[in-house]
């Protein structure tokens, strides 16, 4: 039995935030609720997820998205999730039978438990317990995603190996190169937050960005991570693993009912938790923003869980507003992006993060903030007079070939070309021959 008088407890919480100690005192009935919670909640944001999308898109459009089923459309992913079950099974019967019924649940279970190092709020009471509202903090947590991402990809290669299809194999293996470029340029993102926030414990990154988020002071670390969620969930514009153009569908071409649920909820379950890993990183975790952080109980209770939801939730509707105005790259704009862009300019920020870190440290001083952004600014100068070099170079080679073509075309053992400034060209005597022709005609 439950004392009654514990239910007021539910709203009641300690302005304290959690640490590592927190996690060795829990109850497995408390472990139970929290991953209930955060299944709970996984589950009903993709059906919010699915609705939001193509309305919003519908919206940016110009058409109405769904609105047939409910209201607002709003059952539309309830009718979704009644369809797919009911649709046919089907296993190709050249396919390996046990791997192709086993990659979709190693793609989606993945997602699932990377959302367990995320912490949605700080240490709350819940009937006389406290509990920080987190399912598991340790000090490597960071890392569990990036292993977790590794094992989703298994899935999906799996898949398209397993489908015995060419199309499903190409979109596989476009995955895992796509993965494997731009885990390479994650892992580097977060590398700049570890030297600040001086641990890889996902309560410990909260913790240190009471005062200020890490998205102002590592702004670079914070853009790469941007572009490499996006590809990581192969969302648009970097879906190409689903090219519909070139590969019917990808990986997932021949799969159906609850086997094709299973990659959609992937997708939509990773759009989440890497929302949430950067809200954690990045955006100060479950803290209130500027200038609700003025209140004094704006971080204490239940309300930071409101405030991680929101950031949650801008980050997923930047993923609508890209697929809805971008259109997708092609791989080797896709590849140029991870190799040549995102993991040099993550490396140079992390030497100089590193760099000024250390002379912060010694010295105590603000000198090596100056010199860190005197050096970005030369850093941007160079960049920029590379890029212009780049450009003026490009024209003089398309200047060169032009004339060599036009050489090539008038120049002796060419092919012979009629000038195109003959007078019929221009119109000249067009309406004189129509006019004797029709008279002939007449005559006759």
């Amino acid at each position: 039995m439950i004392d009654t008088g514990a239910l007021p407890h539910l709203l009641a919480a300690p302005a304290t935030d959690s640490t590592l100690s927190d996690f060795n005192q829990l109850i497995w009935w408390m472990v139970l609720l929290k991953v209930g919670i955060v299944f709970l909640f996984l589950l009903l944001t993709t059906m919010f997820m699915i609705w939001a999308e193509r309305r919003v898109i519908g919206r940016m459009q110009n058409r109405p998205g769904p609105n047939r089923a409910g209201p607002f459309g709003l059952l539309q992913p309830i009718a979704d999730a009644l369809k797919l079950p009911l649709k046919e099974d089907i296993i190709p019967r050249t396919s390996d039978k046990l791997i192709f019924v086993v990659a979709p649940v190693l793609s989606a279970a993945p997602a699932f438990v990377s959302f367990a190092i995320i912490p949605w709020g700080p240490e709350v009471s819940i009937f006389h317990h406290h509990t920080p509202l987190q399912v598991a903090d340790f000090p490597v947590a960071v890392l569990l995603v990036l292993a977790m991402s590794s094992i989703g990809v298994y899935g999906i290669v799996l898949a398209g190996w397993a489908s015995g299809s060419p199309y499903s194999l190409l979109g596989a293996m476009r995955s895992a190169a796509q993965v494997i470029s731009y885990e390479i340029a994650m892992g580097l993102a977060f590398v700049a937050v570890f030297l600040y926030a001086g641990s890889l414990s996902t309560s410990a990154i909260v913790n240190a960005q009471a005062h200020e988020w890490y998205a102002w002071l590592l702004p670079v670390s914070f853009v790469v991570y941007l572009f490499t969620m996006v590809g990581e969930t192969n969302r648009l514009p970097f879906d190409l693993p689903e090219g519909e153009g070139e590969l019917v569908a990808g990986y997932h071409t021949e799969y159906s009912s609850m086997k094709f649920a299973m990659f959609y909820l992937a997708e939509y379950v990773n759009m989440t938790t890497v929302a949430g890993l950067a809200t954690t990183l990045f955006l100060g975790g479950w803290r209130a923003p500027w200038p609700l952080s003025l209140w004094a109980g704006a971080n204490s209770g239940w309300w930071p869980v409101l405030w991680f939801v929101i950031k949650v939730f801008i980050l997923l509707f930047c993923y609508i507003w890209l697929r809805g105005t971008l259109p997708r790259v092609r791989y080797d704009q896709l590849m140029a992006i991870g190799w040549k862009v995102l993991i040099p300019v993550s490396v140079v920020w992390i030497l100089l993060i590193a760099s000024v870190r250390a002379w912060r440290l010694d010295t105590h001083t603000k000198a090596p903030y100056i010199v860190f952004g005197f050096t970005v600014v030369l850093i941007m100068a160079l960049a920029w007079a590379w890029d212009s070099a780049a450009q003026q170079r490009a024209a003089r080679n398309a200047a060169i070939t032009e004339a060599d073509r036009e050489l090539e075309a008038t120049g002796p053992g060419s092919f012979p070309v009629p000038p195109l400034d003959l007078p019929h060209y221009h119109g000249i005597g067009l309406d004189t021959d129509q006019e004797t022709s029709t008279k002939e005609v007449a005559g006759a």
